[in-house]
């Protein structure tokens, strides 16, 4: 039994956009909505103000850093910030603060805890394994998909005990078709000058090698399927050389009237309604990988690599597909297959893909299993006192 409003400390380097950053702010906005108190330590960032519009408060330390000095004097600083706010838990979600984390945590008695957001390149020599362990070290680990909990399981020899797969969670508030007007579908439509009787293939992500932009290149010049609108939403972020050889490779295939890139989008909701098929092309496996779900949520028909979190959201023909990563002959055969398929089939497959993301990777459900946790950790230390 919790008798007091227990303060929960999320510390990661920044508060810039990203997957990491969005959960950290979506725990800190359940938090306070248990009646409890949310903090967050980070090296600040263009979120800093979401985070404090929603009630929680933001303490800024250098906590990005990876140099040593600078690691242990932000683990006095925060020793300090535990005892003045009266923090229960310390939650690291990255490398470099939980260091610091776990000193502070040492320091004052409090539990600590990690979220580990993907499988860290361990690298030929044995020091970067060192450098990763440190998410191993919580009193509980939580996994954002199954195949995170493997890697930890596999590389780092954590009993299966201490680990807890909580899935990252889809906003199925934003992520509603309900709430797209019309108006928005075609204001973004003409801003794309996207057509209206071509199907659109859509792939969403950071234009980088691993995203898997250059094997979807491939697939589309194999398709049966040419007149249709292959739209590469995301930024190249200073990759100007990849973006180059994007453009290059289209060219070389015969695909500059197929292919179209635009920039970041901060109306993913819209973007998804406005396209046919979402891919999800990544030659890395992703951790858990947002795009799959939120196009699910979306009634959208989604292809996957069938490696990685995508494994986990989409059951191979009957939420999704998934194809071999990496084959654009097997994705060709993929997306051709989805273009023939029957209105009833792509009703039958995107209900029970919504459905799928409303029971199982919500973003309440994400939260209601983050909060059960953080009791469960406070109730335990509070009978170990």
């Amino acid at each position: 039994m919790i008798d007091n409003k227990p303060v929960i400390l999320q510390i990661l380097p920044r508060l810039e956009q990203g997957g990491v950053e969005r959960g950290t702010i979506e725990i800190a906005s359940a938090i306070r909505d248990a009646g409890w108190t949310p903090i967050v330590v980070s090296g600040g960032g263009r979120l800093v103000h979401e985070l404090e519009r929603i009630g929680a408060e933001h303490i800024t330390l250098p906590v990005y850093s990876k140099n040593y000095f600078t690691m242990r004097k932000n683990a006095k600083l925060l020793a300090q910030i535990i005892k003045d706010k009266h923090v229960d838990i310390i939650h690291a979600r990255s490398r470099a603060p939980a260091w610091s984390a776990k000193w502070a945590a040492e320091m004052t008695g409090i539990p600590f805890m990690t979220t580990f957001h993907g499988a860290y390149n361990i690298g030929p020599i044995k020091l970067k394994k060192a450098y990763n362990r440190i998410m191993t070290e919580g009193k509980v680990i939580i996994a954002v998909s199954n195949f995170i909990k493997k890697h930890i399981m596999d590389n780092y020899g954590i009993d299966e005990s201490k680990i807890r797969v909580i899935h990252r969670g889809v906003d199925i508030d934003r992520f509603d078709t309900a709430k797209v007007s019309p108006e928005r579908m075609i204001a973004l439509a003409k801003k794309w000058n996207l057509p209206e009787d071509r199907p659109v293939i859509m792939l969403p992500g950071r234009l980088t090698r691993w995203k898997g932009q250059l094997v979807l290149l491939d697939a589309l010049a194999k398709m049966k399927h040419k007149d249709l609108r292959c739209l590469f939403v995301g930024s190249d972020q200073g990759r100007v050389a990849y973006r180059k050889e994007m453009d290059k490779k289209a060219q070389k295939l015969g695909l500059e009237s197929v292919v179209q890139v635009v920039d970041h989008c901060s109306e993913m909701d819209v973007a998804y309604l406005l396209s046919d098929i979402v891919v999800s092309a990544s030659t890395d496996p992703e951790a858990f990988g947002r795009v799959v779900p939120e196009a699910q949520a979306m009634g959208r028909i989604v292809v996957a690599s069938n490696h990685g979190g995508a494994t986990e959201t989409v059951r191979d023909g009957e939420t999704g597909f998934l194809f071999k990563h990496g084959d654009a002959a097997d994705l060709a055969q993929k997306l051709d297959a989805m273009l023939d398929m029957t209105a009833e089939q792509k009703k039958k497959m995107t209900e029970a893909a919504v459905k799928s993301v409303r029971d199982d990777f919500s973003k309440t459900k994400m939260c209601e299993k983050t909060i059960a946790l953080y009791r469960e950790i406070i109730e335990k230390a509070n009978a170990d006192k």
